[in-house]
C-alpha cells in the first residue's frame, strides 16, 4: 500500500474507525496522539463539516442576495416556499442578505435556488 493509498484509505473514515486506527497506532508504537492535536483538530472539523462521517445528513441554508429586477415576483414566489405571508417576505427581500430556508437537503436547495433564479434573483447556498 503506498501513501496515496493510505490517505484515500483514511479519508474514508468515520471519526469512530479513525479514533480506533489512533488508538491502535498509539498501541503499537508506543507513542501518543496529544501532541499532534492541534494540526488534526483541523482537518477532523473540516471533515465533520459535511456531517457524512458523524451519520448526519448535511444541511444547506438557502440565502437570497439580490431580488434582481422582478422584486415583486420574488416576493410572490417567497411566499410559496417559505408559506409565509407577503408581509414577511417583503421585509426578507428589504433587508438582503438574508436567508430564505435553512436546514435544507442538498437537491431541495438547488432546485428552490434555481426557481428564485429564473426569475433574476440571486442566491447563495450555505
Amino acid at each position: 500500500m503506498d501513501t496515496e493509498e493510505i490517505v484515500e484509505s483514511v479519508g474514508n473514515m468515520t471519526i469512530k474507525e479513525l479514533t480506533e486506527l489512533v488508538e491502535a497506532i498509539e498501541e503499537e508504537f508506543d507513542v501518543s496522539a496529544e501532541a499532534a492535536a492541534p494540526v488534526a483538530a483541523a482537518p477532523q472539523g473540516e471533515a465533520g463539516g459535511n456531517g457524512e462521517e458523524s451519520g448526519e445528513p448535511e444541511t444547506i441554508d438557502l440565502v437570497l442576495t439580490s431580488t434582481g429586477q422582478k422584486k415583486i415576483k420574488v416576493i410572490k414566489e417567497l411566499k410559496d416556499i417559505t408559506g409565509k405571508g407577503l408581509k414577511e417576505c417583503k421585509a426578507l427581500v428589504d433587508d438582503l442578505p438574508n436567508p430564505v430556508q435553512e436546514g435544507l437537503d442538498e437537491e431541495e436547495a438547488q432546485e428552490l435556488k434555481e426557481r428564485l433564479e429564473e426569475l433574476g434573483a440571486e442566491v447563495e447556498l450555505r
